[in-house]
């Protein structure tokens, strides 16, 4: 073993490529576009580094064009994901008890791999699979899972270094042990970075792992194994189960092996997998670490000293990037009544030029939602809204998917701060904005922070300082990342770590040394170097 005292440096953000006309990274991933749109691939499961082809299929389609496949994929049971159980457990021994500078290797191995050699292929696959822009793709499938490979390396040497005060004569210690068992990785489809971090950050501090990716997620998701893979990363160390939620997660979380969930998704599910947990607290070797990222209702709240056109770029942008599918999304506002012309001028002209469609189209700043399901779900508010006297759709409504799952961004004025779109999670390209009166700006604070169960992200714009503190105080508990004259989306590794409480979730934050403490359990070392020899305390001592 080296005896040198090695350190990972603190790293710097990925910058993000331009792909503008003319640059060398534009031709590159227009070419793996075409190639990887080209073909379609058959994706196993993983178990132990084994393909296993259980034939039962299902399809990864473009979410844009939903009659091209990109992808057929076998889907787990019970047998696969007992199989994988008992995978993890055997490369759990090896594994755990690796040399931390080895496993930080791998992953760092894996930033520099994703930086260049498979940046198009990631990037790619992002788009294809989830109907990501270019722009939407690089900072999420490139940059930020990237970052995630170069700071959670630099996290865990902060964790181990952070050690305990000792006294004369006795030297105490702190190890950090991996869990007892396996993780259990739930990932969405929406970030490819999430589906990189949630499986990676407990495999990086010793764990071994069960994966199982949304079904719409498994396209990239596949690439994911295969750099991890070319990285270094043994066998066995993270098993890929795609499948049904039932199929994969009941037998996950019914063994006794199950030591802890790292989950990103809705906020139903998750309140499941914990009354499944509770039931089964018995049965497991040691309470299970459960946590989890699960949504929001998030706002931009604006004060009457608010910049209106910067006001107006940031709900664009917070609520129609990636056609509103983040849980940062902006999904309310509230505007005072002074400012509202104004801003719907702004808001509603730079709609106009908005433009919609496939990806491979680099001039469109919006694509497809994910599949038929979220058309569905997402229409069906819409057509609410369009049937209410409460409400009036200012700026599109209409939607198509007869080639791919097409729903123009919408912005919904209603009368009532409870009006169900103010209320509700939609995770589509809608935005909804009640108009409050100038003078009730604490009043409207109050009703933002009560309307909806979430707390995830927020934002307020405004010029009057006093107006800021009063929102950053009145709002604290409303949003675990709070942004102040920016909108609620694109938190960064390292600068905003991410997450947030009431119904969104544990606010264990990603990107920070908070999450991937979670997955290793201390053990605390006393070592005495002369012990006492006789059981006599001094004041025992006759007079």
């Amino acid at each position: 073993m080296s005896n040198g005292f090695i350190h990972v440096s603190k790293p710097k953000n990925e910058p993000v490529r331009s792909y503008a006309p003319g640059t060398p990274e534009r031709d590159s991933l227009k070419a793996k576009l075409e190639e990887m749109r080209s073909r379609e691939i058959e994706i196993p499961l993983l178990i132990g580094g084994e393909e296993i082809r259980t034939g039962k299929m299902a399809k990864c389609i473009c979410p844009h064009d939903h009659q091209h496949v990109l992808a057929q994929y076998h889907k787990a049971s019970t047998a696969e994901v007992n199989r994988a159980v008992e995978a993890a457990r055997k490369a759990w021994a090896e594994w755990s008890d690796m040399d931390w500078r080895d496993r930080a290797s791998i992953f760092l191995k894996a930033a520099e791999l994703l930086a260049t050699k498979y940046r198009d292929i990631l990037n790619a696959a992002t788009m294809l699979g989830q109907s990501k822009t270019v722009f939407q793709a690089e900072i999420d499938s490139a940059c930020e899972l990237i970052d995630f490979y170069r700071f959670n390396p630099y996290y865990m040497n902060v964790i181990y270094e952070h050690q305990p005060d000792s006294s004369p004569g006795i030297w105490n210690y702190m190890e950090h042990r991996p869990l007892e068992g396996f993780v259990f990785a739930v990932t969405p489809f929406n970030f490819t970075s999430i589906a990189g971090n949630l499986p990676t950050s407990p495999a990086m501090m010793g764990n071994t792992v069960l994966w199982k990716p949304a079904s719409s997620g498994v396209y990239p998701a596949y690439f994911l194994m295969r750099l991890w893979r070319e990285a270094g990363l043994p066998d066995g160390v993270i098993n890929f189960v795609p499948g049904p939620g039932g199929q994969v997660g009941d037998p996950a979380m019914n063994n006794e092996e199950l030591a802890g969930i790292h989950f990103t998704g809705s906020t139903q599910i998750f309140q499941d997998m914990w009354k499944t947990i509770g039931n089964n607290i018995a049965k497991y070797r040691c309470y299970p670490r459960i946590v989890g990222e699960t949504g929001g209702k998030d706002f931009v709240f604006v004060h009457a000293s608010a910049d209106t056109e910067a006001t107006a770029t940031a709900l664009i942008r917070g609520a129609f990037e990636y056609q509103g599918q983040k849980c940062s999304a902006a999904s309310r506002a509230y505007i005072p009544d002074t400012l509202w012309p104004n801003i719907k001028e702004s808001l509603l002209a730079q709609l106009k030029t908005l433009k919609m469609g496939d990806p491979m189209d680099f001039t469109n700043f919006m694509c497809a939602v994910i599949d038929k399901a979220a058309f569905g779900d997402i229409t069906g508010y819409i057509d609410y809204a369009k049937e209410s006297n409460e409400a009036e759709i200012l700026h599109g409504g209409n939607y198509d998917d007869s080639i791919g799952y097409f729903i123009e961004p919408t912005v919904v004025l209603t009368t009532n701060p409870r009006f169900k779109l103010m209320e509700e999670e939609i995770f589509g390209p809608v935005l909804t904005v009640y108009v409050y009166p100038e003078a009730k700006y604490a009043e409207t604070l109050e009703l933002c922070d009560t309307t909806s169960p979430y707390a995830l992200t927020g934002a307020i714009f405004a010029t009057d300082r006093a107006a800021i503190a009063q929102a950053f105080k009145a709002l604290r508990h409303a949003a675990g990342n709070f942004y102040i004259n920016d909108k609620p989306t694109g938190a960064v590794v390292s600068q905003q770590p991410f997450g947030g409480a009431r119904a969104s979730g544990t606010n264990d934050k990603a990107g920070s040394v908070l999450n991937l403490i979670r997955w290793v359990s201390p053990r605390s070392v006393k070592e005495t170097f002369v012990p006492p020899t006789d059981y006599r305390y001094p004041f025992m001592a006759e007079e």
